[in-house]
Formats: structure tokens, C-alpha cells, sequence
């Protein structure tokens, strides 16, 4: 986890230095949440880190096997070099989607898919071939959330090393290594690449980083599956506050009948910077709804009393209390003429 700390930090200085001399900024318009030019593609270090540093773990540890390894960090990079050519020049939506489901398909066919799921207070569930395109959604769908959700200073990092440590607990405790390892590299890459990122930003990660992050974070509930059928929830809640920000945005503008797929500033972070609060204190309150999710889910791996009770009533009151909390600071708002976010 310090390797890859130091490493991804090192390798975020270096591409800040090139994206500001070859002038690869992200200028804000209408829809940002910055005021001014920044620096992007510094997920660009996550990447090379992460899969590099899982890749020579492996050489030197024998942790699994290289026709396994080899084909999930291979679908890892091809979404990720989609993903950085979205960055340098925007792509068709059906051309990113469609080196989505080419790595969400390959990371099936390597480590299957979830036939079973184990979910607190109800336990085993037997799913049949209904897991296979369950799994394919879920591959697709938090690659996709973790993009969406990568819009202000620090919270797609931040998210990122509560789940890497969240991970790294549940490998141990369900009997991976290779799990766990993942884990504390993913969660010391986003550590590195924060000490650029938190607000105030000096680079942003760009696609090529967040979609990365959560197809690999992706990766590690699926591939759980054959230590524990809990690893699906485990994945799920780990990233609790982007999956269910994420998936009320979408339901919500589709009942509106909106362009579910056009850019917007409508997800529950965004409206509270719009009301007034600070990259900050959201990147905080989302970072902490996250670690209350890690902790119940620990908990429950552990089997300690109360911990699946414990999931079912907080979990749900957290969901609602972020929304309702949204909602009552929207109603208290009163736009200022000039500064529309005070």
C-alpha cells in the first residue's frame, strides 16, 4: 500500500507537469463544479500503478494464476485506454459502452459469474442463469456509476480508498490474499493521487481513472464469489453512497423523461456544492456514509451479533437521510443574483 502510495503520487506530479505543458485542461462550462481551468487525466497513474504493482505481486507471490490474472488486467486497461481517448477526444457513447461490456464479458468468462448471492437477514439465494447478465449489469453499471460520480474535488479517490481498505479486510477475512492485495494497492494508488486531488484540486482523475476504479472494484465482488457467496454485497455496500446516488439520479431523470445519458448536474452531490456546501465537506459526508458501509459489512463478514439487523435498518436511513438532507437544504436555498452557487 505505501509502494503504491509513493508511486502513484510521483506518477500524478509527472502527467500534472505534461498536461499543463501540453495544455490538456478541463475547462469549466456550464455543467462543471470548477471555476477555472485544471489539469486532467491524473488517473492515468492509478492505472499504470495498480495494475502494475498487482501484476509484479503476482510474479514474486504466485498469489493466482496468469491465465486468470492476465485477461481480467487486460479488460482492465481496455477500458481504460477507451476511457483516456474519451479524455483527449470525446468518443461515441456506443463505442465506450461497447468496451464496456467487451471487459465486463471477459471478466465473466475468467472468473464466472454469481450463481449464488448471500444478503443479510435472508442468506443464500440461488440465482441460475439469471446471475450471468445480474453480473454483466453490475460489471457495466458501477463502471459507469464511479464515471458518473467523478465530479468534485476528491470524492472519487476518497471513495476509492475506503473501498480498497474495505476490500483488503474482506479478503482476509473470506480467505483471498489476492483479494486483499488488490485492495490495499487500489486504496494507497487513490491515497497518492489525492495528495493532488483534495480540495482544492490541482488535477482531476479524468474517465481514464474513475472507470478504471470501478471496473476493478467491480472485478473483486465478482471474483469473491467463488471464496463467499457475500462478496456481491460486500462489493455493493463498500460503494453504497455512489451506487445508490447514482442509480436514484438515473431512475429520476428517466420518470422526468430526460436524456439519461446527457450531461447534467443533477446527482445528489452536485446539488448540494449548487446549495452552497464546499468539494470538502461533501467529499467528507460521502466518504463517511462509505465507512459506515465498510464497517456494517465487516461487521457482518465477521458475524458478529446484529451486524445483518444492523445493515438492514441503517443502511436504508443513511440512503434516506442523504436525500432528505438534499432536499431540506434545496428548500432553504435562495439563489444570490452573480453567484448562483452561494
Amino acid at each position: 500500500m505505501l509502494l503504491a502510495y509513493v508511486l502513484a503520487r510521483g506518477g500524478v506530479q509527472i502527467i500534472r507537469q505534461i498536461a499543463e505543458q501540453r495544455q490538456i485542461l478541463d475547462i469549466p462550462n456550464e455543467r462543471s463544479s470548477h471555476t477555472r481551468p485544471i489539469p486532467r487525466g491524473g488517473g492515468l497513474a492509478i492505472v499504470v500503478v495498480t495494475t502494475g504493482l498487482v501484476l509484479l505481486a503476482n510474479a514474486a507471490l504466485g498469489l493466482g494464476s496468469w491465465a486468470r490474472l492476465l485477461p481480467i488486467a487486460a479488460a482492465w486497461l481496455l477500458v481504460a485506454a477507451v476511457s483516456l481517448a474519451d479524455d483527449l477526444r470525446s468518443l461515441p457513447n456506443r463505442v465506450r459502452f461497447a468496451a464496456h461490456a467487451i471487459a465486463a464479458a471477459t471478466v465473466i468468462l475468467t472468473v464466472g459469474y454469481w450463481d449464488r448471492i448471500a444478503l443479510p437477514l435472508i442468506g443464500d439465494t440461488h440465482l441460475g442463469w439469471v446471475g450471468v447478465p445480474l453480473t454483466l449489469l453490475w460489471l457495466v453499471g458501477l463502471t459507469n456509476a464511479y464515471n458518473f460520480m467523478d465530479g468534485i474535488d476528491g470524492i472519487a479517490g476518497s471513495q476509492a480508498v475506503v473501498a480498497g481498505l474495505t476490500w483488503a479486510m474482506a479478503g482476509l477475512i473470506i480467505g483471498s490474499v489476492g483479494i486483499a492485495l488488490i485492495g490495499l494497492v487500489v486504496a494507497g494508488a487513490n491515497a497518492g493521487f489525492l495528495a493532488y486531488n483534495w480540495p482544492p484540486a490541482r488535477i482531476f482523475m479524468g474517465d481514464v481513472g474513475s472507470a478504471f476504479i470501478g471496473l476493478v472494484l467491480a472485478t473483486l465482488a465478482v471474483a469473491g464469489h467463488e471464496h463467499d457467496p457475500r462478496s456481491a454485497f460486500v462489493g455493493l455496500l463498500a460503494v453504497w453512497p455512489f451506487v445508490f446516488d447514482a442509480a436514484f439520479t438515473f431512475l429520476r431523470r428517466a420518470v422526468r423523461r430526460e436524456n439519461v445519458f446527457a450531461p447534467h448536474r443533477s446527482h445528489l452531490y452536485q446539488r448540494l456544492v449548487i446549495v452552497g456546501y464546499s468539494h470538502r465537506n461533501v467529499t467528507l459526508l460521502y466518504t463517511v456514509l462509505a465507512a459506515l458501509g465498510g464497517l456494517l459489512v465487516i461487521a457482518w463478514l465477521r458475524e458478529m451479533p446484529g451486524a445483518s439487523l444492523a445493515i438492514a435498518i441503517v443502511t436504508p436511513l443513511a440512503a434516506i437521510g442523504l436525500w432528505a438532507f438534499v432536499r431540506s437544504r434545496e428548500r432553504l436555498w435562495i439563489p444570490t443574483p452573480g453567484n448562483p452557487k452561494s
